[in-house]
């Protein structure tokens, strides 16, 4: 497995267009905590960013010596709101941007089954550049249940269109996130995304889902107890070869201190990656 580090650590949960540190500090906070990549979005960089910035950007990335392993191109996709999968209609300048940073993944949001078509136009333009196209696990999508995952990643029946696992929106949602979900995902798994929270009825914050209405819950760090069995997901990841990216994507902006956040994410994720090659 390869360790990557999203640009959302530095992003206030609800404000996904704002980030509290520039692309130099989280290059170096991701080189110097060991992270081989950096997970982009638009809050740093997207298609609404000059292709010249872009190159420049990709070009600082490349000279610390990271990958970029993923790329979200505009703010409605992580928003997760009705304008998410308009990307599907005109996915050209998201693999553009792509391109640009050198990688070959690209999130993509889908909300009702008339996106179905789109994502398989998408993937095909995708794949004349040999990009991949990727729907995180995610509350109030098409992806909110791991039977809805597999339904539309069946429907869209396309190699280059797969899932980025994240078993913290499942766990919200009320689905088994666990190995064996994660068996039956391996055809489809292209990206890892780790955050954490902790359920209870008196969360100081609440994520909306289709299935279970307003969850409560409290945002923790992954190194702490009572959210995400983290074991049981490396468990999984392992019991099938993983050996793509597994990215921190915390927001900790307005939860805690970023630089001990990803410091501490580090110190508690990396032995389990190492461990497995």
């Amino acid at each position: 497995m390869k360790f990557s580090l999203s640009v959302r650590v530095a992003e206030a949960f609800r404000a996904k267009d704002k980030t509290s540190m520039t692309l130099g500090e989280l290059i170096a906070l991701a080189r110097d905590r060991d992270y081989s990549a950096l997970c982009l979005r638009a809050s740093q960089a997207g298609v609404q960013t000059p292709l010249k910035q872009v190159r420049q950007m990709s070009a600082q990335i490349r000279e610390a010596g990271l990958a970029v392993s993923m790329v979200t191109g505009d703010l409605p996709i992580p928003k997760n709101d009705m304008h998410g999968p308009d990307c599907l209609r005109n996915i050209t300048p998201y693999l553009d941007l792509a391109d640009a940073f050198g990688s070959d993944l690209i999130r993509v949001c889908m909300k009702r089954d008339t996106d179905i078509l789109w994502a398989q136009k998408a993937s095909d333009e995708a794949r004349e550049r040999t990009i991949r196209l990727a729907h995180q696990s995610h509350c109030c999508s098409l992806f909110e249940t791991v039977e809805g995952s597999l339904r539309v990643l069946g429907q869209v029946a396309r190699p280059n269109f797969g899932i980025i696992y994240e078993p913290a929106n499942w766990m919200i949602a009320g689905q088994d996130y666990g190995r064996e979900t994660i068996r039956r995902l391996e055809p489809y798994l292209f990206n890892v995304y780790l955050q954490n929270h902790r359920l209870h009825l008196d969360g100081a914050t609440s994520l909306c889902t289709w299935i279970r209405g307003r969850v409560p819950l409290d945002h923790i760090g992954l190194w702490e107890s009572g959210g995400v069995d983290v074991d049981e997901v490396f468990a999984g990841l392992s019991g099938i070869g993983y050996d793509g990216y597994v990215t921190v994507h915390q927001a900790f902006a307005d939860v805690m201190p970023v630089e001990e956040a990803v410091r501490q994410s580090s110190q508690y994720l990396a032995p389990r990656i190492a461990s497995d090659g």
